[in-house]
């Protein structure tokens, strides 16, 4: 496979192109709901890498120019959810998701970031993502579609993105090393996996699979960069393309997530 270089100053633009256009005024169907809804899921871990990353001094402009957008859309994207909600159960799953994201939000903007916080800003990460999934299957099942289903695989990709770079930045500063290596490695093995399933999807059209072909080639570098990690031995040019390629990914895969949405 040919690889094509990726600077950290083309993540920039990357990083600036997503947040305006990602989210539309409100949820105009399923489809888009279940976009959106797996968008959350995804901002809840880059949230906690951007936070790692200007703790660690890593991009740290970008990294507060990431955090900021990131929580203005899950604000935004959140009300559309609770509106949009088409059962009750789906209602409550997102008045609960309301509450500790008002921890979360909190936690990450109460003090500048620090590695005495870290742990705390991961563990309620973890909380905003389960009940940020909870909705997205929730509302998988009301689609009761094939389609439904392929929105929610690519669309949780962006999150594993995140997810393993936010893993990456928080071993290589010491915090929960052993537990982050393990669910960097685990969040690594699911992207491959789903990867596949997404290149063999009938409904995989050839401008979808054009684009997962540039989401591998991404994923090849990110990988690369992945494998540098030493537990306790910050590395800031390491972290930086972690940072940066996992940008590129994501931008991506939202691109396709957003494109499986548009399929009837």
């Amino acid at each position: 496979m040919k690889r094509r270089h990726f600077t950290a100053i083309a993540a920039l633009g990357s990083a600036a192109a997503l947040l305006p256009a990602a989210s539309q005024a409100q949820v105009t169907d399923l489809n888009d709901a279940i976009n959106k809804a797996g968008r959350q899921r995804m901002l809840s871990q880059r949230m906690a890498k951007s936070y790692l990353a200007e703790g660690e001094g890593v991009a740290p402009e970008l990294a507060q120019r990431t955090l900021a957008g990131s929580m203005a859309l899950f604000d935004r994207q959140l009300v559309e959810l609770k509106v949009f909600a088409p059962l009750p159960e789906i209602k409550s799953t997102y008045g609960k998701l309301e509450g500790v994201w008002s921890d979360y939000k909190a936690a990450l903007v109460g003090s500048k970031p620090a590695k005495a916080q870290a742990e705390t800003v991961l563990e309620l990460a973890g909380k905003v993502l389960a009940l940020a999934h909870q909705g997205t299957v929730q509302l998988e099942k009301v689609s009761g579609k094939p389609v439904g289903h392929l929105v929610n695989v690519s669309g949780r990709q962006r999150m594993l993105s995140q997810r393993m770079a936010a893993f990456y930045l928080s071993t290589s500063w010491g915090v929960q090393a052993a537990t982050s290596t393990t669910e960097m490695k685990k969040a690594r093995d699911e992207f491959v996996a789903a990867h596949d399933v997404l290149k063999k999807a009938p409904e995989a059209t050839p401008a979808i699979k054009a684009e997962l072909e540039l989401a591998e080639i991404q994923f090849s570098f990110f990988d690369d960069a992945l494998r540098t990690l030493r537990p306790g031995a910050p590395d800031t040019g390491q972290m930086t393309n972690v940072f940066t390629t996992s940008e590129r990914i994501l931008q991506v895969m939202d691109g396709v997530t957003g494109m499986y949405s548009k399929l009837s």
